[in-house]
């Protein structure tokens, strides 16, 4: 197993549909994944349900125990899941993958004030945690059905190194993971959640998803 591989990734709201999605193709892909709930029963019994290793705590312990820390919850929690777990993740790589919805109109852009989710948590978090923002636009069925999504990732970060990583292990659920620049960047993968809502809904499909093309092999710089 590579040192990648090595790295524990702790998913907070892994109960969800894409925490979970997210957890079983980690585990399956052979890294070590810990999902947290405000729940500690919750999560350690949710986690028996998706086997494969996969350990349940509470969202600090979870937290704790992580090297990499994804966030999947709702945006209705966001602040205060991240106030909840902030101590925990100083010196860590934080990966916010929540989509600013605000129901009932889902399919309708609707960025936050402060710019993005991201730019949120980098705010909460401060400069010892290397905020990272990626999985929006993944549909959760795919990844527990047993496949790969057939979509890209972008991700985004200030930290070249800590986005690197993630962009490794969104190249084991989707498509390929690529680059798409700060932190600031990712309030235009936040706001395309709602344009894909709204293209499902229109063409009565599930998980649309985005492809960027042209890069060949193209290594990042």
């Amino acid at each position: 197993m590579s040192e990648s591989l090595k790295m524990v990734i702790g998913i907070i709201g892994g109960t969800g549909e894409l925490g979970s999605g997210l957890a079983k193709a980690w585990a399956r892909a052979g890294h070590p994944v810990v999902i947290g709930s405000r729940s500690r029963d919750k999560a350690i019994g949710f986690a028996e349900t998706l086997g494969l290793g996969v350990v349940g705590m509470d969202n600090v312990e979870a937290a704790r125990a992580a090297d990499i820390v994804v966030l999947t919850v709702p945006f209705s929690n966001h602040e205060a899941t991240i106030t909840e777990i902030r101590d925990a993740v100083q010196g860590k790589i934080f990966v916010d993958a929540t989509v600013p919805l605000v129901p009932p109109k889902v399919s309708m852009v609707q960025l936050p004030v402060a710019g993005s989710a991201a730019q949120i948590a980098q705010k909460i978090l401060g400069e010892g945690v290397r905020v990272v923002s990626a999985f929006h636009n993944v549909g959760a069925a795919k990844l527990h059905a047993q496949g790969r999504a057939e979509c890209d990732v972008l991700v985004f970060s200030d930290d070249k190194d800590a986005r690197s990583q993630v962009i490794a292990l969104a190249g084991v659920v989707a498509s390929k993971g690529v680059a798409g620049g700060p932190l600031a960047n990712s309030a235009a993968a936040e706001a395309l959640t709602s344009v894909l809502i709204w293209i499902n809904r229109h063409y009565k499909v599930a998980g649309a998803g985005i492809a960027i093309t042209g890069l060949g092999d193209a290594i990042p710089a």
